[in-house]
């Protein structure tokens, strides 16, 4: 029989020395072997029930609950826990990369981040109320096909589309800094930029297009919709940008 000292248990499954003798202590994994000098030795056996309690604790099963049914989980009870616990942690990984791409893209916009957009903005129960009101907006300013059609186009922030969006911003507002009017050549590329894009991000859809736009030039029903606040000097540059491309047009 193989039996391995407390150490080379610690090393071998990454668990303290400290717990190991707590679990000793409460009964819950007694070693193999104790020795009257105090040294322990854990069997093969006693390594495997190690790793079903370090499994079922990173499910945030209690030590109590663990006692109780140890000695029932089946392997296939095991592996679902595991699955499970592997799911949550994908799920909570991608939160934090969509989460992470938001705030270097609101960094391209913005230039800087003050310290508060790295932490969580609202509490739960807050978050919770404000989706709600977010949702109930949504509801009474496009119908469902509207919403359905802006809910699978419109580019969030943490989308690579948003970067042609970051681009375009930036343009206008180098032209803004350099007294470049909405009527130049650059204005008009500018113009030309974004029909293409909305093209792009909302599809063949101009009544659609003309509505959203009406509502994105109010800060605060964009505010309360959730969309990224815009500089209302940009989106004047940008319609009458728009508006002179499109005068050009038909002539």
């Amino acid at each position: 029989m193989t039996l391995f000292s407390t150490g080379e248990v610690s090393k071998k499954i990454n668990i303290s020395l400290r717990t190991l003798r707590y679990y000793d202590q409460i009964g819950l994994v007694v070693p193999t072997i104790k020795k009257n000098n105090g040294k322990r030795y854990y069997s093969e056996d006693d390594l495997l029930l190690l790793e079903k309690i370090i499994l079922l604790k990173s499910t945030s099963m209690s030590l109590k609950d663990i006692r109780q049914i140890i000695n029932q989980v089946t392997i296939d009870k095991i592996l679902t826990v595991h699955k499970k616990q592997l799911e949550t942690n994908i799920e909570q990984l991608n939160l934090s990369l969509q989460h992470t791409t938001t705030l270097l893209n609101t960094l391209k916009l913005e230039g800087t981040l003050q310290w508060n957009h790295l932490l969580p903005l609202l509490s739960e129960e807050e978050n919770s109320k404000k989706q709600e009101r977010k949702k109930k907006l949504w509801s009474q300013l496009f119908n469902k096909e509207e919403q359905s059609i802006l809910s699978e186009n419109l580019p969030k922030m943490e989308d690579p589309l948003i970067i042609k969006w970051i681009n375009i911003i930036k343009r206008i507002e180098l032209c803004l800094e350099n007294g470049t009017s909405p009527s130049s050549m650059e204005g008009q590329l500018i113009a030309v930029d974004v029909d293409l894009l909305t093209l792009e991000s909302f599809g063949d859809k101009p009544d659609l297009i003309d509505k959203f736009w009406e509502i994105r030039k109010s800060e605060e029903t964009s505010a309360e919709l959730g969309l990224y606040p815009i500089n209302k000097e940009v989106l004047i540059f940008l319609e009458e940008a728009i508006v002179h491309h499109e005068a050009t047009k038909s002539i």
